[in-house]
């Protein structure tokens, strides 16, 4: 493995360092490893069965990377590599230690980009739609706005939501931190698949909004509250608000449908007392 992945690695490692959109890559390896590590009991506890698909997988796998080298698609070369892992674990433990480390393995994904048409083809309707949210928000305040595309008209200045301003950035962020968040918040699939999917329109809806107020603010303070520092700031505050919007409807679920195993808990404190 070292020898067949010794550029592709780098390679990684290097796309993290340039590309914003993927600048997470980098807590990815660490929140993964720490999900196996807690898992090991489980995986220590689950019966051994050597499986010989796992050679299988595992050539399947240096076969994508091999077209991938010829093609020149990064992002084949990238997802075998953990093709080849999951083999490993299949060929040496068989399936039910493979199933233990499943969601750890899978969750390895997320610091591998994606290819340039399907990035664009997700990038390019979010800045469509956070330029529409834009518009109808400062149409809403009355303050007349023109849109063509991704770029708003205002009376002083005509803003463009960029690819960088579509909001990509912070979804893929926030989906990460989202699946993180609702693994360790509760043990319940459908809560965790449930947060993780929220994520989405809570990062649409932000982004949104974020383009809302660039617009209102360069209105009436001109361009240079829609560019520099300001332009950058409000760019980690809207990640910050997803955030706490992430956390709220964590709370109402919990509200809504509480724990069994909670309510179990305070009940045997309550009778203790």
């Amino acid at each position: 493995m070292a020898i067949l992945y010794r550029d592709v690695v780098p390679e990684l490692i290097h796309a993290w360092s340039t590309d914003d959109n993927y600048s997470h890559g980098y807590l990815i390896p660490p929140i993964a490893a720490y999900l196996a590590w807690e898992r090991r009991q489980l995986f220590l506890s689950a019966p051994i069965h050597p499986s010989a698909f796992g050679l299988i997988v595992i050539l399947g796998s240096v076969l994508v990377l091999a077209l991938g080298v010829l093609g020149i698609e990064l992002f084949l070369t990238r997802i075998s590599l953990l093709g080849v892992f999951g083999g490993t674990l299949l060929f040496l433990f068989g399936w039910p230690r493979l199933r233990v480390m499943l969601f750890p393995l899978a969750f390895l994904i997320l610091m591998i980009p994606l290819p340039a048409i399907i990035f664009n083809q997700i990038a390019f309707p979010l800045q469509l739609i956070a330029s529409q949210f834009g518009e109808e928000v400062i149409r809403a305040a009355s303050i007349p706005v023109l849109r063509e595309g991704n770029v708003l008209v205002l009376a002083n200045i005509t803003l463009e939501v960029a690819e960088a301003c579509s909001g990509i950035r912070s979804l893929i962020s926030l989906l990460t931190l989202g699946i993180v968040f609702g693994y360790i918040g509760d043990a319940r699939t459908w809560v965790r698949v449930l947060i993780a999917v929220s994520t989405v329109p809570v990062a649409v809806i932000s982004n949104g909004a974020r383009v809302a107020g660039t617009g209102i603010a360069a209105h009436y303070y001109g361009s240079a509250a829609a560019e520099g520092f300001l332009h950058e700031f409000s760019g980690w505050l809207v990640f910050v608000t997803a955030f706490a919007m992430m956390v709220l409807l964590y709370r109402v679920l919990r509200f809504i449908a509480p724990d069994r195993k909670d309510s179990a808990d305070s009940s045997v404190a309550v009778s203790a007392a």
